[in-house]
Order: structure tokens, then sequence, then C-alpha cells
């Protein structure tokens, strides 16, 4: 297998309220995308900036998990593919996230009255868009983890096949690498998998740098 490389970051100027600022909806409906990351209508997370998509953050005032809300995101991922999600309600102070990572966002909706305000925003936490590795090769594979300025980032791996599961991509079971040194990574380091994984990733758990996984598998 040739070399197979996925960048993710950096992760700039990111903000609680960049795709939505604060806004309570009294109804089911849309919420109205009006942060700095709004070009035309749309949130525009993938920029010059922060190249890459990127998870979208839900900052809720009231009581949304008791209130029964959910939020349905539409946008698009990595690839630039159709990318639908439910996030369900938290309560405050807590927040929630998406599973999938988003190039853009092109709507926003809420399936009832909110219990209080919510921004929407990005928080630098992204993942790569996943490699797909060869499934009748053999197990041994090298990877390395290149990281250009400040990140902490994680690699991780499924046996799930995102194509044939109920749910697709957001069922994945994402679980981090063995390897300690390959967990809240700082700076560039070598690994492998000893075992055969359907996919592998990196994660940026936070930081203003960019991280780069290469993975070369063994050949037949």
């Amino acid at each position: 297998m040739l070399p197979i490389s996925v960048t993710v970051g950096p992760s700039e100027n990111n903000s609680a309220n960049d795709i939505c600022l604060s806004q309570t909806p009294g109804a089911a409906g849309n919420l109205t995308l009006n942060g700095s990351l709004v070009v035309n209508g749309v949130a525009v997370l993938s920029t010059a900036g922060s190249p890459g998509a990127q998870r979208v953050l839900f900052t809720p005032a009231g009581n949304e998990a008791s209130n029964g809300t959910v939020w349905t995101i539409t946008g698009t991922d990595w690839n630039g593919n159709s990318s639908t999600e439910t996030v369900t309600g938290v309560n405050n102070p807590s927040t929630a996230q998406s599973v999938y990572d988003y190039s853009t966002v092109t709507q926003i909706s809420v399936n009832k009255a909110q219990a209080g305000a919510v921004t929407v925003g990005t928080n630098g936490v992204a993942s790569s868009r996943p490699i797909f590795l060869d499934s009748f090769a053999p197990a041994p594979t090298g990877l390395q983890i290149s990281v250009s300025g400040t990140v902490n980032a994680t690699v991780q791996q499924s046996l799930d096949d995102p194509n044939a599961i109920t749910g697709g991509y957001a069922s994945v079971n994402w679980v981090n690498h063995p390897d300690p040194a390959l967990n809240g990574i700082t700076s560039t380091v070598q690994g492998n998998y000893a075992y055969l994984s359907r996919i592998v990733r990196i994660l940026l758990n936070s930081g203003s740098g960019s991280v780069t996984l290469t993975v070369i598998q063994a050949d037949m």
C-alpha cells in the first residue's frame, strides 16, 4: 500500500457563536445563521485560516435536555458531500457538539420552542477524513503523526464499516489507539498497528496548529 496522508487544522479564531449569534426560537423552525463564518447565508467552516471540516458546537442558556430539544444540522463534509445529523439538547452549562465534521453548514433547525437562548459555533475540535485500510492485506501498519505548531491530537481507529452499518458514519465506534504515545500527541511521533483496523483517523482535540497522519500498510 502506498502511503496515505490526511491533515487536520489549523483551527484558528474559533468562537461559540461564529455560526449563530444568541437567539431564542419560540417555535420549531430554522435558526438564523448570522455568525462571523456566515457568507450569503452559509456558514463556511473550512476557510483559509482554518482549512478542513470542523465540529459544530451548541451552547444553550436553558435546560434543553429537559425541554426535549433536538437540533438538526445540514451541510457538507470534508469531500463536499451532503451531511445531516441530529444533536440532542443539553442542559446549561453543558455544551453539545456534532459527530460529523462540516466544511459548510447550510441549515440548523430545532424541533420546538427552546427553553432559553442558544449560540452555535466552533471550538477547535476536528477530525480528519477517515483512511480506509485494505481488509485483505497483512495487519502490520506504520503510522507517522507530523505536528506543525501547537496541537493536542489523538489517533483513533474502528472495526466498523460506515458504508455497512445502520446510521452510517455517525454510528461508527471510534476507539483511541492503545499506545499512550498516540494519545494527546503534541509533537511528531511514529507508531504502528499490529492488528488490522478497518478505518483510522486523526482527531484534533485542541490547538492552533495542524497535524498530519500518514499510514503505510504492509503489502500482500
